[in-house]
């Protein structure tokens, strides 16, 4: 009687204990199971991205000179074209006596112009060939220390300044005796006596290809109308127009990469020239931008693109090795920095780091995470400090 006493008050101490120990593994909470990154080193690009296209570094808009009949073009797109070569002819249209006074007086104006630029080019190099003596016994007074060297400065600089003026001078010669020669073009449709008006031609400016023929079909264009447009090729460019306060980021000489061309490899290329005027763009959201646009150029071979293909450039503006670098996911503001949860023991442990530069995917760690280290991807709202964890 004793024995069975004594198991059975031991069978139900061993229920009781079972009792109670699935209890409280009830109450134990469960992980909460959490995507995990690790923290590493390496390399890290920050790039601007956006769509651009090629398009021939050189190009030239053939338009018409003055109004009349265009012939029809019997060249196509992607013709080659020597340099004077006839290109198209337009059988002017007879200009009536109010455009005839107005033309001859065009034509007075340009003259009156280019009068006037000479004159200005004369007085310039007088002013240029006087400050360049003056400069001259300025050297040889401040060779023999008979002059302060502020006054050799000045002396110097007079003479550079006539010199700028001196070619500011040429380039408006030229600008006149091109205005005057447009003007005069356009006599040649003023009618003779009883001639027919002779056929006005128009001669390729340089040794290229057709890139595009604007107006195939014989018509009646207006003075000013493209026509036609010529260049190289296999001279290519790629612009890409930005946001103003990205284009403030990129300099002269960083390196780009082009994508989404076609093929299974990034094209190299490099910046050239970040334009310095600005211009307005409306969104696709309606939205105006001030853009801006940066041309770059091919540094590994274009390949078989094209005048006017389409690319996504990655700008670098921005890159390092052995950089100690986590996943982007695993930043989430606190206050007014940013933290990370690291898996320490089976538990989430919150942290704050210091970030510094950035990717789409990546980010630079400068303070708080070491190599090696384990921290929480996408923490959700259940994810707190000291909560157990466990990845997948």
């Amino acid at each position: 009687m004793e024995r069975k006493k004594i198991r059975r008050r031991v069978f139900w101490l061993i229920a009781v204990i079972a009792i109670v120990a699935a209890i409280v593994f009830a109450l134990i909470p469960s992980s909460l199971l959490v995507e995990a990154g690790r923290v590493s080193a390496g390399s890290l690009q920050v790039t601007l991205d956006q769509e651009g296209e090629t398009r021939a570094r050189d190009r030239f808009v053939i338009s018409a000179p003055v109004s009349g009949h265009l012939l029809r073009i019997e060249l196509q797109d992607g013709d080659a074209v020597k340099r004077d070569q006839i290109i198209a002819r337009i059988d002017p249209l007879p200009l009536s006596p109010r455009e005839r006074q107005e033309i001859l007086g065009r034509i007075g104006a340009s003259e009156a112009a280019l009068r006037q630029a000479n004159a200005r080019e004369a007085h310039a190099r007088e002013d240029w060939d006087q400050a360049h003596r003056d400069r001259e016994r300025a050297e040889r007074l401040g060779h023999n220390g008979l002059i302060s060297p502020q006054a050799l400065e000045l002396a110097r600089n007079a003479d550079v300044t006539a010199g700028e003026e001196l070619n500011a001078a040429k380039y408006s010669v030229e600008v006149a005796a091109s205005e005057l020669k447009v003007a005069r073009a356009g006599l040649t449709g003023i009618e003779g006596s009883g001639n027919t008006n002779p056929l006005i031609v128009l001669r390729a400016p340089v040794a290229g290809r057709v890139l595009r023929v604007i107006e195939k079909s014989e018509r009646v264009v207006t003075a000013g109308t493209p026509i036609l447009t010529l260049g190289d090729a296999k001279q290519l460019e790629v612009v890409a127009d930005v946001l103003s306060t990205d284009a403030v980021k990129i300099q002269a000489g960083m390196p780009v990469l082009l994508e989404g061309w076609g093929g299974a490899n990034p094209i190299r290329a490099r910046v050239r020239l970040v334009e310095p005027g600005g211009f307005t763009k409306v969104s696709a959201l309606g939205i105006e931008e001030k853009r801006v646009n940066v041309i770059s150029d091919f540094v590994d071979p274009p390949g078989p693109l094209g005048d006017g293909y389409r690319v996504e450039t990655r700008t670098v503006i921005w890159s390092g090795d052995k950089v100690l670098k986590i996943p982007q996911s695993a930043l989430f503001r606190q206050g007014q920095g940013w933290s990370v949860f690291v898996i320490e023991s089976g538990r989430a442990k919150r942290r704050e780091v210091k970030t510094g530069q950035r990717n789409e995917s990546e980010a630079q760690i400068l303070k708080g995470v070491v190599e090696g280290e384990e921290v929480i991807l996408h923490p959700s709202n259940e994810v707190s400090d000291g909560v157990r964890v466990r990845t997948q």
